[in-house]
């Protein structure tokens, strides 16, 4: 493999095979790995490591590692460390179904936090010291600094705290990313902080590269592998009357002169549900539409293809093999409509308010009051995790929750009588939708909020139980803010384990 995408002689010398790259780690590091949403992560070095992993363990050496990345990665790192059982402690986001099943069985554990958060956190030390970063770059240049690929995520802070740093230069990702980049340096820690200085999402406020101190590089590895992103579902007509619902509520804000006709920033967090929602957006009366967001997904780059999309900002990809194969082959034309900056930046809630977001989530469950669990199966079993949904719904302009109204075939219900976690609270979710209707409840008593909730986004077959419930709450609460029956809040979820449906036997 030609290494011409490394212009830094010193460290062409410290090319490497993957293998070696992955003895340097020893049991008990804790690595800063880059990847977001299944973009950008390091493929070679990760594997290389589990095979490492699973031999030490074969041989009774209890080989473990403390992992922490932007977001999800892909099954060549989550996966594969997972499989091996070797990973530890895992933070911030998985989405990975053996790294899933590894954390609700209690073999690892898992530091589910707002992603916006990770990097304050490293900076202030008390996760410990972060050892080695492992790096995926697009390319490294004479002076030493780092092309970045289609994630930058925490990469900034793995590169300036860790000790010991290995690079994955992926001839796979498109060289004409250089440019797309906008790594801003410019946070600190109390009581050094200053404004950030992005008022639109198009601004630039950083620089094109990573910085990364030469002398720390233990090691390069060379790849061609690429990310693996997941196809979306295309849009059913769940989807698509979700979107209407959206569209319509967009349009009456527009009329009531609460939104501009080109709306404000959009946020859409990843899922079949939000892209369908974006694709929605392609045949809808709004022009010059922005987004300041996690990640460019498919809708976007369609809306950006038809010319509805201006400019889209974000930390990462998270598009389809269709979609990811069109980016590379024309990353030039595309790069001057989307910038990707680290997550502590585009997921930032003093930027998030400041900018007016319309943040547009999906859900697990919401109750009748709008609080939602975005997180959690049955109360305890995590799903994957709260991510950057709490970063935009607690500040964004408009918060808006989307879901269908049920699940399993129709045998759960999304709407309950109460969560049986909750990651949103009622105070930062203002609209919620499914295919059944919108719930807007901004100005909202809990007591109004729960006879919009049922009226307008219940499916029809459990509108008589949250009914019953709520009139059963009323009677016998302890109190008339909020009525509730604690001892019920799981029992629909209890129905199901024992009968297959949450409808009343």
């Amino acid at each position: 493999m030609s290494t011409t995408r490394i212009a830094n002689a010193a460290l062409r010398a410290k090319v490497t095979t993957a293998e070696t790259a992955a003895a340097l780690i020893p049991s008990g590091t804790t690595l800063g790995l880059s990847g977001f949403t299944g973009s950008g992560y390091p493929k070679a070095v990760s594997l290389a490591l589990a095979a490492r992993i699973e031999a030490a363990h074969a041989a009774g050496d209890p080989f473990l590692v403390k992992v922490w990345t932007g977001a999800s990665t892909g099954p060549e790192l989550d996966g594969a460390l997972a499989k091996a059982d070797g990973i530890e402690f895992r933070l911030p986001y998985n989405s990975d179904p053996i790294a899933r099943q590894k954390i609700n069985s209690g073999k690892m554990s898992y530091f589910d936090m707002h992603l916006s958060q990770v990097a304050p956190m490293a900076w202030q030390g008390f996760l410990g010291p972060l050892d080695i970063a492992v790096i995926e770059v697009a390319g490294i240049r004479a002076d030493g600094s780092l092309i970045p690929s289609s994630s930058i995520g925490n990469n900034k802070t793995w590169l300036d705290r860790a000790g010991k740093v290995i690079l994955e230069v992926n001839h796979w990702q498109s060289a004409a990313l250089e440019g797309m980049h906008d790594i801003y340096y410019g946070t600190a820690l109390p009581p050094n902080r200053v404004p950030i200085p992005l008022v639109r999402p198009q601004d630039r406020i950083g620089e094109a590269y990573l910085r990364c101190d030469p002398e720390k590089v233990i090691a390069i590895v060379e790849t061609d592998t690429p990310d693996r992103n997941a196809p979306y579902s295309p849009p059913d007509a769940v989807a698509g009357a979700i979107a209407g619902h959206l569209i319509e509520f967009l349009r009456h804000e527009v009329a009531k002169g609460r939104l501009p006709s080109s709306l404000l920033p959009l946020q859409s967090g990843v899922g079949n549900i939000t892209n369908a929602v974006l694709a929605g957006l392609l045949d809808a009366p709004f022009e010059n539409l922005t987004s300041y967001t996690e990640v460019i997904q498919d809708g976007m780059i369609d809306l950006i293809d038809a010319g509805k999309l201006t400019f889209a900002s974000a930390t990462a990809f998270s598009v389809s093999p269709d979609a990811a194969q069109k980016l590379n082959a024309d990353m030039a034309r595309y790069r001057d409509k989307m910038i990707l900056r680290p997550q502590e930046i585009s997921n930032h809630p003093e930027l998030v308010r400041r900018l007016g977001c319309i943040a547009m989530n999906g859900l697990i469950e919401a109750d009748i009051y709008g609080n939602v669990n975005s997180t959690h199966i049955m109360g305890s079993y995590i799903q994957n995790g709260i991510g950057g949904s709490g970063d935009f719904a607690r500040n964004a302009f408009l918060s808006i929750f989307m879901t269908p109204s049920t699940a399993k075939k129709g045998a759960i219900s999304a709407i309950v009588p109460q969560v049986s976690h909750v990651d949103h609270i009622t105070q930062d979710v203002q609209v919620i939708i499914t295919e059944q209707g919108l719930a807007d409840l901004r100005g909202l008593s809990p007591k109004q909020r729960a006879r919009v909730i049922i009226a307008n986004c219940a499916h029809p077959d459990y509108r008589p139980a949250l009914e019953d419930y709520y009139r059963r709450a009323q009677a016998g609460s302890y109190g008339q803010q909020t009525p509730c029956l604690p001892g019920e809040s799981l029992s629909w979820h209890k129905s199901y384990l024992e009968t297959g449906s949450m409808l009343p036997r």
